[in-house]
């Protein structure tokens, strides 16, 4: 009896386990793979060698790093007071849904729906005008790439923290309470601590996706923002050299890997916390 049950189990696996392997492991161990190709399809590390030793590619580098740093930190600014203050309202699931419903809109739609109001005769544009400042280069500036990618970004940050919020048990924050302490004594010490694995995955699913946007990089920022997600799609478009596009693509991959373990929860060896 206990072998069927765990023989039932293991058949629950198959379609997971499947679509991990095809959707997953497969197409990163074929990038992995093309990464060892040059252009004549022959083995080669030159491209790891060309990348470490370009200074261009190191600055890319250095920019996607930055540009995602940025992202995610105005992302954090504005979402964690947002996730707050509709956990706070009656009828906050609501409102969450108000949030999240832009992720439905293609981000093609979105991007070009910002490029209509940055435009010189856009809304933007229009109100600097109207207030007496006149018309901007606000399109195809970092700053426009920043606001609209943290735009973007928001629900994504928003929902884990939000979770967060709504999982806290009550009994913390009322027993801080009677114990004396303040609002912020409170939140500080117990909602923000409490709420950081929300946080933490908050970030995840910011900073990852930011390290390899160029489609906004193209349309906002008019190729002046240049980060590695454009010399992914420039490669792999343009140039057709797929080796050196997918040696780029590795080191992606172990950059989120990296985050993800730095943002991942840090839970002592040897039994459970104290």
């Amino acid at each position: 009896m206990i072998a069927l049950t765990k023989r039932k189990t293991w058949l629950y696996f198959i379609p997971y386990d499947l679509w991990l392997a095809l959707f997953v492991i497969a197409p990163v161990a074929l990038i992995i793979y093309q990464s060892f190709f040059d252009l004549g399809h022959h083995f080669t590390l030159a491209n790891y060698s060309t990348y470490f030793a370009s200074a261009t590619y190191l600055k890319m580098t250095v920019n996607s790093v930055w540009y995602a740093l940025l992202i995610t930190l105005f992302t954090g600014l504005i979402s964690y007071p947002t996730a707050y203050f509709l956990h706070q309202l009656k009828h906050r699931q609501f409102w969450l849904l108000l949030v999240i419903l832009p992720t439905w809109i293609n981000i093609l739609l979105k991007a070009y729906a910002f490029i209509g109001i940055f435009s010189q005769a856009g809304l933007a544009n229009q109100f600097l005008t109207f207030i007496g400042i006149g018309p901007q280069q606000i399109l195809f500036t970092n700053a426009s790439f920043i606001f609209v990618a943290t735009y973007i970004q928001i629900p994504f940050m928003i929902l884990p923290i939000f979770n967060a919020l709504d999982a806290l048990n009550p009994a913390f924050i009322n027993a801080s309470r009677d114990l004396g302490a303040s609002n912020w004594q409170t939140f500080r010490r117990v909602i923000f601590p409490l709420t950081l694995p929300g946080v933490k995955a908050g970030v995840q699913a910011v900073f990852i996706p930011s390290l390899s946007l160029f489609m906004l990089t193209r349309l906002i920022g008019g190729n002046k923002v240049i980060t590695l997600g454009t010399a992914i799609e420039e490669h792999f478009l343009t140039t057709m050299n797929w080796g050196m596009g997918s040696t780029i693509g590795v080191v992606l991959i172990i950059a989120m890997i990296i985050v993800m373990t730095l943002t991942g929860d840090q839970k002592p060896k040897g039994g459970a916390p104290r």
